[in-house]
């Protein structure tokens, strides 16, 4: 079986326009083979569901940096370990509490002498704006759970304000746009646990992974292929995974090409010949 797993920004969708519509005929051949594509990114519950219905994606998502996990109730034979039902939905929660990751943030800024700000301090039009999402979206991207979202404004101070994140026991990760304060969560524990789940219903699994920033690193790490949407970071990023192939094009035409090649290669070996390799430079 293969298991697709995909951030959003700047990989399925594009940095600029958050248009998906390049991806669109390697999203048909995936539902045409019935092969699950699952989202696994920094954006809300809230994002991910107008997401999933404007690309028409069925299967489950994991949200802000790996702090929660969503599948839809049914899906699997059993509920999955440790979840909790929540409308229609089976949520398995890792994250941190959203208050305790202000006031973290808060603290270290005031403890480091780095100013930063965050969407929690953003009006909605200020978070289009530095987003370029429109109101409606960049209003959804303000209900956060368990993962902010910021910018630092005293950059020579940035390693402090770090080090004093580090020293609340939380974490800092570096996305397509801002920083982000987490808790331990990551992309990659939540793969792996809803990687196990698919192998529990349908046996072992091929999967595959595809991102562009920082904080995929874990997500990528943890996929039988790894594969980097071309990025201003993508060499750098290459070096931390060595296994992963980069796309040729930025965005959803990467995504689009690097995903029908891995289902040419998938399908290929289903049927005992040799397989080609995925796209790549």
């Amino acid at each position: 079986m293969l298991l697709l797993f995909t951030d959003l920004d700047a990989t399925l969708l594009d940095s600029d326009t958050y248009s998906w519509e390049p991806a669109r005929p390697a999203i048909d051949r995936l539902r045409a083979e019935g092969i699950p594509w699952v989202f696994v990114t920094s954006k809300t519950r809230a994002e991910v569901e107008f997401w999933r219905r404007a690309t028409g994606n069925t299967h489950p998502y994991i949200v802000e940096n790996g702090a929660a996990l969503y599948v839809p109730h049914g899906y699997f034979p059993s509920p999955l370990p440790n979840s909790r039902p929540l409308d229609g939905w089976d949520r398995v929660e890792w994250g941190t509490p959203y208050l305790r990751l202000l006031a973290a943030l808060r603290g270290a800024s005031e403890k480091s002498g780095c100013r930063v700000r965050g969407f929690h301090d953003m009006t909605v039009a200020e978070v289009a704006a530095e987003t370029k999402l429109p109101l409606e979206q960049a209003g959804l991207a303000r209900m956060r759970e368990f993962d902010e979202p910021f910018v630092v404004l005293d950059p020579d101070r940035g390693s402090g304000l770090l080090q004093a994140i580090q020293e609340e026991g939380l974490h800092c990760v570096s996305g397509s746009r801002f920083l982000h304060i987490t808790g331990s969560n990551d992309k990659g524990a939540a793969t792996r646990f809803l990687r196990q789940s698919y192998e529990d219903a349908h046996g072992p699994v091929t999967t595959v992974g595809l991102g562009d920033s920082f904080n995929d690193l874990s997500l990528l790490e943890n996929v039988s292929m790894p594969i980097l949407i071309r990025s201003p970071h993508s060499h750098e990023l290459s070096k931390l995974v060595r296994r992963a192939q980069i796309t040729i094009a930025p965005g959803p035409e990467g995504w689009n090409r690097a995903v029908l090649d891995v289902i040419a290669q998938h399908v290929t070996q289903a049927a005992g010949s040799s397989p080609a390799g995925p796209d790549q430079r």
